[in-house]
């Protein structure tokens, strides 16, 4: 098992940034490719971003291209997401998630799923 642990969530206006973290326990976080997802009220869970477990690959969804910027620090067993230019529309919860196999972008790939981190941009 691997727990992870969201946060950095808050309320920021139309243009501030965000950080958002994600630290992993339990079993060892080798091998784990890290992602965020989010969920909108009433729209489904879709993705953001994610990291392979080296870090030497990013993937992006299109709205976040230019304005975030995904990172981990395996010493730390941690991940980010730097969030720029930040959108009314990007209002969500933001969920860290792992996986070691299957789609980058696929919610069907990820194993374990933190909590969940509030995100609110006001205009």
């Amino acid at each position: 098992q691997v727990q992870l642990v969201d946060s950095g969530g808050g309320l920021v206006q139309a243009g501030g940034s965000l950080r958002l973290s994600c630290a992993a326990s339990g079993r060892t976080f080798v091998g784990y490719a890290m992602g965020w997802f989010r969920q909108a009220p009433g729209k489904e869970r879709e993705f953001v971003a994610a990291i392979s477990w080296s870090g030497g690959s990013t993937y992006y969804a299109d709205f976040v291209k230019g304005r975030s910027t995904i990172s981990r620090d395996n010493a730390k067993n941690t991940v980010y997401l730097q969030m720029n230019s930040l959108k009314p529309e990007d209002t969500a919860v933001y969920y860290c998630t792992a996986r070691t196999r299957g789609s980058y972008y696929s919610e069907a790939s990820y194993d374990y799923w933190g909590q969940g981190t509030q995100v609110t941009v006001s205009s």
